[in-house]
């Protein structure tokens, strides 16, 4: 089905995830007096609203299981505002529908993309109500206190998520509104973020999204690599013909690279898919191509099991702090990735937290802004899985903390440090309770630190002495200025 032009005006139905439906409909009109018509179509909309929200009303006849959740449905209503879901029910099926309500699993209505719970449900409440309500915000902001929400990871998938409930079943007015949405977003946001909304416009046809989708990646400075790991083969080739385009017009998209090595980079990737990291080594001890040259740690970083990705890393052979076209390390690609058991052991090996990208984004940051609230603050039940959006941000904030604390405290020379303990030393003497409690925290400090940047005559040789809580020794400075 293909969609081509909807509302005139969609952005003042649906903007940042509000709506002016959302605002109870006017009865009273200055110049006609009463609308009974308005009247009736705003209590058969508050009425069919109850159906989904109150409990009370519970008179569903199926449930549509999403994410694990069972939602109910009435088949009628939905059938009635649907063909497609007319056409669905009409064949029957459907698992206990012999025992009573049929259950259907949302990968058997939405065949193509992911639908969530809460896009499920937004769309279901439009095909109830034809209102628009406000987007939940744990589903669709970032856990980013400084991010606009405009945008972000969450709010771009969110949307991705509408689109393809609405356009499966085929909705056409709500298509409309959610694809002007996903057009805001193009030429906004980080290419990556842009591949879902190309997936879900190449999906359906939707003829505003896709020439505009199309000619922001092709004009990106994503390796073409990725994108053929990224994309579908039809995708991929689309966008290899307008880059061919744009080479001609004198507008190289990427640099270009010699066949052999190319060849040999796509051998790498091949043998990193293949879970042969043996291979990997002879590929590189066969050809003159690095590690850093295939970006190989990226790659395995971005797509490769956890325990291939370690291997690749043991090899010793890469620059962690080595950004690709994108201007990515392999620790932002890990932030995008997720994944504790790629992350910590990064940070573990020395990959730096403070690098950023091109636009300004640290690892922090990126991961940050690809986590929902729903996911950031889920409770973990005895059993289940640790919160691995969780792990991943805190691991990178304390990392983040570490190098500024070391940062701020190598501002501090030794020469001060050592004036500042004999002033300690002095007013302590002299009954001072709060320079008491100074000396204690520079007491937390190994004689190994200070003997060998204040003292040097000390003979202190033991290294696992070196330990120092230097967040401490900053605000004991601090507190000696003043």
């Amino acid at each position: 089905m293909e969609y081509e032009n909807g509302l005139s005006s969609p952005s003042s139905y649906l903007s940042n995830g509000s709506t002016d439906h959302d605002a109870a409909v006017p009865v009273m009109n200055p110049e006609s007096g009463y609308n009974p018509d308005l009247l009736s179509l705003t209590k058969l909309s508050d009425s069919l609203d109850k159906l989904l929200c109150d409990d009370d009303y519970g008179y569903t006849d199926a449930v549509i299981v999403v994410e694990g959740v069972p939602v109910g449905v009435h088949r009628c209503l939905l059938a009635a505002r649907s063909q497609f879901l007319h056409e669905f029910f009409k064949q029957g099926g459907g698992d206990n529908a012999r025992e009573g309500k049929p259950r259907y699993p949302i990968s058997d209505l939405v065949k193509k993309g992911h639908v969530g719970c809460e896009a499920f449900k937004y769309v279901l409440r439009y095909m109830y109500t034809g209102k628009l309500k406000l987007f939940p915000a744990e589903v669709s902001t970032c856990v980013d206190s400084s991010c606009a929400h405009d945008v972000c990871g969450p709010a771009i998938n969110y949307a991705v998520e509408l689109m393809y409930a609405s356009a499966t079943f085929e909705i056409a007015e709500l298509v409309m509104l959610v694809q002007r949405r996903l057009l805001h977003f193009i030429g906004k946001a980080a290419v990556e973020d842009v591949i879902p909304i190309l997936k879900v416009a190449f999906n359906f046809r939707l003829k505003e999204l896709l020439p505009s989708c199309f000619e922001t990646v092709a004009r990106s400075y994503m390796d073409s690599i990725v994108l053929e790991k990224e994309l579908p083969h039809e995708i991929y080739a689309e966008i290899k013909v307008q880059r061919d385009r744009f080479g001609e017009a004198g507008e190289p998209m990427v640099t270009e690279v010699n066949p052999s090595l190319e060849k040999s980079i796509k051998q790498i990737h091949k043998a990193l898919d293949n879970d042969d990291v043996e291979l990997v080594r002879r590929l590189l001890n066969e050809s003159v191509v690095t590690l850093d040259d295939a970006y190989a740690l990226h790659y395995a970083t971005a797509y490769c099991h956890p325990k291939i990705f370690k291997e690749v890393l043991g090899l010793g052979l890469a620059d962690l702090n080595l950004k690709d076209s994108r201007g990515y390390t392999v620790l932002h690609v890990a932030a995008r990735r997720k994944a504790p058991s790629i992350l910590l052991p990064l940070l573990y090996k020395g990959a730096c937290a403070m690098e950023s990208t091109s636009d300004g984004q640290t690892a922090v940051t990126i991961c940050r802004r690809s986590t929902r609230p729903k996911d950031y603050f889920q409770e973990t039940k005895q059993g289940q899985e640790s919160n691995k959006d969780r792990i991943c941000i805190d691991a990178l904030e304390r990392e983040m903390q570490r190098r500024i604390s070391e940062a701020g405290y190598m501002s501090i020379s030794p020469d001060a440090i050592t004036d500042d303990i004999y002033r300690l030393d002095y007013l302590v003497g002299r009954g001072k309770p709060k320079c008491r409690i100074v000396c204690y925290v520079f007491s937390l400090v190994d004689l190994y630190f200070f003997g060998k940047i204040c003292f040097p005559f000390l003979d202190v040789e033991e290294p696992h002495l070196m330990r120092v809580n230097i967040r401490c020794i900053r605000c004991a400075h601090n507190f000696m200025k003043e």
